[in-house]
């Protein structure tokens, strides 16, 4: 029988490894070995990791609680300056300063999941963007601490620290392993979560909220917990980016980096499947890149990519995947989701 969206065979729910996670983590780790054979270069599949794990906690807040946070980008950029301000403020340590990262915007994010965790639908989406905006003035206006436009500047590449051995982070292919071990460990720690009762109670709130409260779960404690973990994700990511980009600069906060997660994480598929949030990104950076050198309005077509997408295939390149190829490869096609019942 086939399996809805989102739930897949019930020996991969159980297994901490699975065939994708390796295909991903074969492909990954191969790449600084080809990547500049096809024309591309190795900062940006830095800069691919990094937006994978931004996109893969994101995506735990969309794809699986149904939550629209339209402000994630402003969780991003603190996470960059909690990593810049631990370096130098407190102890330069790479394993502090992204545990800083990760604590620091988690705070951020369970206070602000406080005022959220009781709204749904236009009224989450609203009040994220009120947050990411008064996140982005305060820091913008908050000079001594951030520098304001000009940003932290002079971020280190710190070496990994492992007691008897330190690993040199300074180039773009020891930060990139850095990264794909980060990426990699998050992802098998994201699907055991998503394949956990938690995961499948937050899918149960996506569908409807109301029935889920009804038979006895605390809603509003799961989409807390859920909003400050994806806020934890996106400090760590903005640690990284921090390091990759030796530097946080008050842009990251802006509602454009807001809004491309969401548009990143949409025409991946994140509503149908895990590993949508992943083809997002490489789609992104990939468009970016080669439409790049051909037009500097390389988003504009991006963007008529996105209106296309939602208006013949909503799922994304996952549903593509799961109703053209996958059939045609042998797979079973999986039925599109019900619409959730929406409630304002």
């Amino acid at each position: 029988m086939p399996l809805p969206a989102m739930q897949y065979d019930r020996r991969e729910t159980t297994a901490w490894i699975t065939k994708p996670i390796l295909v991903m983590a074969v492909v990954f780790a191969t790449l600084p070995l080809w990547i500049e054979t096809v024309g591309l270069y190795q900062y940006l599949g830095v800069e691919v990791l990094i937006w994978i794990v931004f996109a893969l906690g994101f995506n735990l807040l969309l794809g699986y609680t149904g939550l629209p946070s339209f402000g994630h980008g402003a969780f991003f950029g603190i996470g960059a300056y909690a990593f810049g301000l631990a370096q130098f403020e407190v102890w330069a340590n790479l394993w502090f300063c992204l545990a800083a990262a990760i604590v620091v915007t988690g705070a951020f994010g369970a206070v602000t999941a406080l005022f959220l965790a009781h709204r749904r639908g236009i009224y989450f989406a609203l009040m994220s963007i009120a947050f990411g905006q008064i996140f982005y003035f305060i820091a913008s206006k908050w000079t001594d601490v951030t520098k304001g436009e000009d940003g932290l500047l002079n971020i280190a590449r710190l070496p990994a620290d492992f007691g008897v051995v330190e690993l040199s982070t300074q180039s773009n292919t020891a930060l990139y392993y850095l990264c794909y071990a980060v990426m990699m460990g998050l992802i098998v720690l994201l699907w055991r979560l998503t394949n956990s009762p938690f995961g499948r109670t937050l899918r149960a709130i996506k569908q409807n909220e109301t029935r889920v409260a009804f038979i006895g779960y605390p809603v509003r404690l799961y989409k807390w917990a859920a909003f400050t973990l994806s806020c934890g994700i996106a400090g760590l990511a903005g640690g990284l980016f921090a390091m990759a980009q030796e530097g946080a600069y008050i842009n990251i906060m802006t509602l454009q980096w807001s809004g491309t997660i969401v548009l990143i994480v949409l025409i991946g598929g994140g509503f149908v499947s895990f590993w949508g949030p992943v083809l997002g990104v490489i789609l992104y950076f990939v468009a970016r890149d080669i439409l790049g050198a051909y037009t500097e309005t390389w988003l504009l077509w991006f963007g008529l990519m996105f209106v296309v997408l939602v208006m013949f295939k909503p799922d994304g390149i996952a549903g593509m995947w799961r109703d053209w190829i996958a059939p045609r490869l042998g797979g079973r096609p999986e039925p599109s989701p019900r619409p959730a019942e929406s409630r304002s």
